[in-house]
């Protein structure tokens, strides 16, 4: 018996073999994050209350590759992100912004018609999901408007 511990298998082949990889590389590897990423701020470019969050507006692409580059990086990707900005400090980079209860519901809904566009086994799915919604509501800083 060994005391290292094993890892989570989230897949297995028809066979019922584990397929071999990390979240990141099982779900499609950066292909897949960045096409999750560019469907999300596709509703974000016309969401009146998301949108202002932006400074760099109209032009999302910025956005659009750190929000890549991070969610790499949390799957098992690249680290690129911390080697160019640091730490990721979610909460801090997100405290100028009114992120209330309102913002946080229609980010989630963005992120669900992103998340359904990839068409994910239905516990990558699951697994993704989750922690997308803890991150969202961790980002809520205000209860007011």
């Amino acid at each position: 018996m060994t005391d290292e511990p094993n890892p989570v298998t989230l897949r297995l082949t028809p066979s019922g073999q584990s397929v071999p990889g990390n979240f990141w590389e099982q779900v499609g590897g950066r292909a897949t994050f960045e096409k999750l990423v560019r469907k999300f701020y596709e509703g974000i470019a016309t969401d009146e209350v998301l949108l202002p969050m932006y400074p760099e507006q109209p032009d999302l692409e910025g956005a659009i590759q750190r929000l890549t580059g991070f969610l790499e990086q949390y799957w098992g990707g690249p680290g690129t992100y911390s080697e160019e900005r640091g730490h990721p400090r979610l909460r801090m980079r997100h405290q100028p912004f009114t992120v209330n209860p309102v913002a946080r519901d229609r980010w989630l809904s963005h992120m669900r018609v992103a998340v359904d566009s990839l068409d994910l086994p239905p516990l990558h799915d699951a697994t993704l999901w989750a922690y997308l919604e803890r991150a969202a509501h961790a980002m809520v800083n205000t209860f007011d408007d």
